[in-house]
């Protein structure tokens, strides 16, 4: 099931992202915060990707559910999160990103993450 759309979409809380990312067979998750000026920037771009791919796209401010700082790791916004079958396969929380970055990061999706080395992709060289 897919029902990706050509808008972002809001998030309020862990349930809403979970319901997400279960509806989405690939889900994209900006985890942004107010008053950001890189996540404000951030913004058009995801909206971009979102008419660009057939990835599903929402942004979640996670300081309405602080538990989801400690469950995706999160320690810098603007922070972008990728699932795939509800498992997340990739995290990008390098700042500020043009269209471009972000779509390759969605078509990669989790495969050779090489850009600085963190991924949740597997890594049999270590």
């Amino acid at each position: 099931m897919n029902q990706a759309t050509d808008k972002p979409v809001h998030l309020e809380d862990a349930d809403d992202l979970d319901a997400f990312v279960a509806d989405n067979d690939l889900a994209l998750v900006d985890f942004y915060t107010e008053g950001c000026s890189l996540c404000q920037a951030i913004e058009p771009v995801v909206g971009n990707v979102a008419r660009a791919t057939d990835v599903a796209v929402a942004l979640c401010n996670p300081r309405d559910d602080p538990p989801l700082i400690e469950r995706f790791d999160v320690r810098s916004v603007p922070t972008l999160l990728l699932f795939e079958d509800g498992e997340l396969v990739d995290k990008m929380a390098d700042g500020f990103q043009g269209t471009d970055a972000v779509v390759e990061f969605v078509e990669r999706r989790g495969e050779d993450a090489d850009s600085d080395g963190a991924t949740a992709a597997e890594s049999d060289d270590e």
